[in-house]
């Protein structure tokens, strides 16, 4: 739908419609209205606008009759919705002017809008991205996930600890949703199976759940289409047992609902005990079974026959989490609809297709076989039937050693498996799953991940944003290749002047927010150096921060060695469970501490760590961020979004060749990319080499100095708290942070004096922005709908 059929309500209707809410659903005076009952009215209002392009995209699909895509995550990372909704509607100018002549302002109304806490990291925020895309593209979709009312947790700081607390995102009623009372499926756990005398299985589930469907619209560009997000949540069968009640069984009397809630209260509950275990699995199958039944019911409506399945139905699993949707699927065709099992197998397996994300074999989920049996015995039953297949096709084992390796599972029950960078896809085949690509040599494709221009540059960046249009005018955030045309303008004075003052611009919004969240005032001219990510080993935070170490040990060396100022910058939050990256977290806070403090180097050296990094924070750092570091180690990042969203908005990367960094580095040019570090094979044969991390911090005076501070407690207030850290570095340090650090070190001394010819700087960061078009996620679908799914546009 072009723009200019769009139909906007002037600023004095919309007024109208949010006043409305305000009396009529609120049931408030505009005199008596707090901030947040203006937040909710002026949202109601919005949707209301959503409802019949998305009523009319529902009927275009059952008109089509042809195939849809399911996307299951166990996250959706969708950050607030206000202005990423109002912008793909065309209405923000409209929304800000019927605000104003209300006596409120937008921009902190916007501001106060909770984020879905749905998501962890970049898994959850690429699902968001392709949800925004398949609406964009206009193809049919259903994205599926779960609705937690608590997400992952909120992030604090307590002596520089991270400390977890329950995220209240659900606190207040969320009203982008639409709760569907109607959608409602039983989920099963544990008890027995059944067998008759032909071999049909029954299974007795001992417990069940609800799962009840809440809807949320996903706009497309211009509103041109909207798909659906179902996420479930878990209700109790009995709300209430009166008798046990009673009884004087006070607490058994709400033990259905407890369990119930439970389910879809958090994410990612902690799985070092057997309790977070099994709630841990529970949930992987209680949404995808959900989803399942709810997609086959769906296909039956429509008169469908279930051998036709795999004509009408695309299912893509995020990850291994959903791999329960191969054993489930065809647990449905054969039990519920009498459909044989080698059949019910070839039809589940030519709807499935599974995205690899990591090459960490932590990261690619195993369960015990007793777990298996234990909450799910009719599927384990089914996956040793799968096992047996798979040895007879392949020679692979899906069950070893007692666990469920669900990677394995995934790959044998989908048609199509992707990595989502080259190098990524590369190493899948070569190292994670050499044997069964062997077996199947077509079935791994490369569909290299990108980002949604909508939100992340359009929305998260106006200034630039108007910069781009004033250039080559409107078209380019449907068509983020059209960035190419920028170039010819880069290099001009009028462009680089343009483009830095937009950029000084997000970094003097960045210093605000950050002088009134904490207190420190932070100078916009200096260099902003920024790495905003899940903590985790490999992603390197602990290299940053030891080099950061050093460069304070050389400033305070020589005060006067004409230094570039800078702003280390560090957003994320470590799993619960994960006591490395707790530790990471501590050393950062600790040295942020100690640094922010010195009067010798504070003025030419700053570490900020917010708390609680989401997806609203990152649209406030990744505008004002000069340097992304993207410096995981060569070999383990799969792909990676914040170095595609970092660089599309102007930062220049510092990083090894890992991930989608190889991709990136080729369309930016070598010349604008900072590369150093060991290469994938390098790091390997460094693996190998007996006691190279004690060899290599021996060979390095400046890290070895760096290290004796650290276990001399020069941080930590003479207490000698870093054992954790030191020990694995001089021991162990599988990620080579110790063979890197030179390399990283030199680097970023180079980086220092780039920066300091500021015209230069910005030929290179213009030049960023201008070749990252294929970088969309509109570009990564549209390759899923060619390749994979066999999906079409109804646009």
């Amino acid at each position: 739908m072009p723009k200019d059929t769009l139909t906007l309500p002037t600023a004095t209707a919309f007024a109208d419609d949010v006043l409305s809410h305000l009396r009529v659903t609120l049931a408030k005076r505009a005199s008596g209205a707090t901030r947040h009952d203006w937040r909710v009215a002026l949202s109601l209002a919005i949707r209301d606008r959503v409802v019949e392009p998305w009523l009319a995209s529902v009927d275009r699909t059952y008109a089509a009759n042809g195939k849809r895509v399911y996307y299951l995550s166990l996250e959706f990372l969708i950050g607030r919705l206000i202005e990423d909704v109002t912008i793909n509607l065309g209405l923000e100018d409209v929304a800000r002017e019927a605000m104003e002549s209300l006596g409120q302002d937008y921009q902190s109304l916007v501001a106060e809008e909770p984020d879905a806490a749905l998501g962890n990291g970049g898994l959850g925020r690429l699902a968001a991205c392709f949800m925004d895309s398949l609406s964009t593209l206009g193809i049919p979709a259903h994205g599926y996930g779960i609705r937690y009312e608590h997400g992952l947790f909120e992030q604090h700081f307590k002596g520089g600890v991270q400390i977890e607390t329950a995220e209240a995102w659900l606190a207040e009623h969320h009203v982008w949703e639409f709760e569907r009372p109607e959608v409602r499926y039983d989920i099963g756990f544990g008890g027995h199976v059944d067998y008759d005398a032909e071999g049909r299985a029954t299974w007795h589930p001992a417990e069940e759940v609800i799962a009840q469907g809440y809807d949320t619209p996903t706009v497309g560009w211009q509103a041109a289409w909207v798909n659906t997000l179902r996420l479930w949540a878990a209700k109790p069968i009995v709300h209430f047992d009166l008798e046990a009640f009673n009884r004087g069984d006070f607490i058994g009397a709400t033990a259905s609902e407890a369990l119930a809630r439970t389910l879809s209260r958090v994410l990612y509950p902690d799985d070092t005990t057997e309790q977070g275990r099994t709630l841990r699995l529970k949930q992987e199958y209680f949404f995808v079974a959900a989803s399942l039944r709810d997609l086959l019911r769906r296909h039956l409506f429509e008169g469908h026959a279930l051998s036709e399945l795999p004509d009408h139905v695309a299912i893509q699993l995020n990850d291994t989490h959903p791999a329960l949707a191969g054993p489930e699927l065809i647990r449905l065709l054969v039990d519920e609809h009498g459909m044989a099992f080698a059949e019910a197998m070839r039809t589940a397996r030519a709807c499935l297709g599974y995205t690899n994300h990591t090459l960490l074999p932590e990261a690619l989920e195993r369960w015990s076989e007793g777990l298996m049996k234990q909450v799910l015995p009719r599927h384990y039953a089914i996956i040793c039937l799968l096992n047996m297949e798979s040895l007879d096709e392949t020679g692979i084992a899906i069950l070893e050693n007692g666990s469920v390796k669900m990677g394995e599972l995934a790959f044998f029950m989908a048609h199509k498996v992707n990595g989502v960078s080259a190098l990524h896809t590369e190493l899948v085949k070569e190292t994670l799953f050499a044997d069964l690509h062997r077996s199947y040599p077509d079935r791994i494709v490369n569909q290299t991940n990108g980002v949604t221009p909508r939100r992340w540059i359009h929305s998260a960046n106006p200034a630039l944003s108007s910069l781009i249009t004033e250039t080559i005018g409107e078209g380019w955030v449907s068509d983020l290749e059209r960035l190419r045309e920028l170039e010819p303008h880069v290099g001009t004075a009028s462009f680089d002047e343009a483009f830095a003052v937009a950029k000084r611009a997000n970094k003097a919004r960045l210093s605000d927010w950050v002088a009134r969240e904490t207190g420190m005032a932070l100078d916009p001219d200096a260099m902003f150096d920024i790495q905003i990510k899940r903590i985790h080993e490999y992603k390197r935070q602990l290299l940053n921060i030891l080099e950061t170490v050093a460069l304070w040990n050389e400033i305070r060396d020589d005060p006067n060695g004409g230094w570039t100022p800078r702003v280390k910058i560090f957003g994320g939050k470590a799993a619960p469970g994960y006591v490395m990256a707790k530790s990471i977290i501590r050393l950062i806070n600790d040295v942020a501490e100690t640094v922010n403090a010195d009067p010798v180097t504070r003025h030419l050296l700053r570490v900020v760590y917010p708390e609680n990094y989401n997806v609203s924070m990152a649209e406030r750092l990744i505008p004002a961020c000069d340097l992304s570091e993207q410096i995981s180690t060569a070999g383990k990042e799969a792909s990676g979004t914040g170095n595609m969203k970092l660089s599309l908005n102007g930062a220049l990367t510092v990083g090894t060749l890992d991930g989608a960094n190889v991709e990136i580095r080729e369309h930016v040019g070598a010349e604008n990319f900072f590369l150093f570090g060991l290469t994938a094979d390098e790091v390997g044969a460094r693996r190998t080499r007996p006691g190279h991390a004690r060899a290599a911090i021996e060979a390095s005076p400046r890290l070895k100095r760096v290290l004796g501070q650290i276990a001399n407690g020069l941080f930590s207030g003479g207490e000698a708290r870093y054992g954790d850290i030191l020990g694995m570095l001089w021991d162990t340090d599988y990620f080579l942070v110790t063979a890197d650090f030179d390399s990283y070190y030199d680097i970023q001394r180079q980086i220092d004096v780039a920066y300091r010819d500021r015209a230069e700087w910005t030929r290179k960061a213009a030049l960023q922005t201008a070749r990252m078009g294929w970088f969309s996620s509109d570009r990564t679908i549209a390759g899923y709908a060619k390749d994979i799914w066999g999906a079409k546009s109804l646009l």
